[in-house]
């Protein structure tokens, strides 16, 4: 079996250099570019298991890539390196289509925790997902990350949004635990990472607003509960 292959973006050198060995040492080929516009057009002619981008590169920055990459590539796996670190950052590097978003500095043991995770949270779906959930008027199709009312497409979700809809959706008229949630789809359940996903929930109370049976409550000091 061929070795997962993970595209690194990384303009300074010395890190890039560590993250490839270390990556290497953990079974993963790497291939490596400092700028963005020669790792998008790589990224497009041989598409990588992962793609691991800083968001800071010359010529086209990371989120510009991704971006890109999103109209063709819409399943590549992307984690963030970046040591822009505020809640504004962090949404906007889901909004632009990453899967997970590692702040600088970080240890090398928690960067390849975070690779296993996102390689195994993004491995092709099995049978056990259906392509069509009842959700009160909404038709959720999570396989393709979409939001459907009355024949229609109404709204294309992140793959951050699509991944807590569906853990909500599978615990529907439950309580899904705040830290379980956070560990599962996040990798940690800190302060920045918990404002993080409320901003999150609230996107998805908006996506789901034209039902008025549907209710995502925030449960205090518990977690969040899916009413239809």
């Amino acid at each position: 079996m061929p070795l997962p292959t993970i595209l690194l973006l990384e303009d300074e050198l010395p890190l890039a250099r560590l993250l490839s060995e270390a990556l290497e040492r953990s079974g993963y080929r790497v291939q490596h570019y400092a700028d963005g516009h020669r790792g998008l057009q790589a990224a497009r002619q041989h598409p990588p298991d992962l793609l691991l981008v800083d968001v800071m590169l010359p010529g086209l920055d990371g989120f510009s890539v991704v971006r890109a990459l999103r109209t063709t590539h819409a399943e590549l796996p992307v984690l963030f390196l970046t040591a822009r670190s505020t809640t504004a950052d962090v949404v906007q590097g889901f909004e632009a289509g990453g899967n997970d978003y590692l702040k600088k500095p970080f240890s090398l043991e928690e960067l390849l925790l975070r690779v296993r995770e996102l390689l195994r949270r993004t491995a092709p779906a099995t049978t056990t997902t259906p392509e069509v959930v009842p959700l009160g008027r909404y038709q959720f199709r999570p396989l393709r990350q979409e939001l459907w009312l009355d024949g229609a497409c109404t709204a294309r979700l992140s793959a951050r949004e699509n991944e807590l809809l569906l853990l909500l959706v599978q615990h529907r008229n439950g309580v899904v635990d705040r830290r379980t949630c956070l560990r599962r789809l996040w990798g940690d359940d800190n302060f920045f990472t918990a404002r993080t996903m409320d901003v999150y929930v609230s996107r998805l109370r908006k996506h789901l607003r034209q039902d008025a049976s549907l209710h995502i409550l925030n449960i205090r000091g518990v977690g969040f509960k899916l009413i239809e």
